[in-house]
């Protein structure tokens, strides 16, 4: 399993979300981020702003699920204005998963087990 980390812009989230959803993949956290990447910001008259607001989804799916969901992210995430600012996505490796509720342990492998 893959944990897919996802910074957009806030008014493209919910298009993302609903893609995702589309896809089959209904299983998102989603919350209110604020930094700056490659555009550091952004001036607006006489006022600077170093923290730009986005958006972090983060979502884990099987590995062999990962490029389908990227893809998908970047098509609806992209502004296609060519310009920094429209988001990044980190990938990273899931070694288990674990459900609070019922205390099934379910390894990187999709094997059940409990915890």
């Amino acid at each position: 399993m893959v944990m897919i980390r996802a910074i957009v812009r806030p008014e493209k989230a919910d298009a993302v979300m609903a893609a995702l959803m589309a896809e089959g993949f209904p299983s998102v956290t989603r919350m209110n981020v604020a930094g700056r990447g490659k555009q550091r910001g952004i001036k607006i008259g006489d006022v600077s702003y170093d923290e730009i607001p986005k958006e972090l989804l983060i979502m884990v799916v099987k590995k062999d699920d990962k490029d389908l969901v990227i893809k998908k992210i970047m098509e609806v995430a992209r502004t296609g204005k060519g310009s920094f600012g429209d988001g990044k996505i980190f990938v990273s490796s899931v070694e288990e998963v674990y459900t609070v509720s019922s205390g099934v342990r379910e390894p990187a492998e999709g094997k059940e087990g409990t915890a």
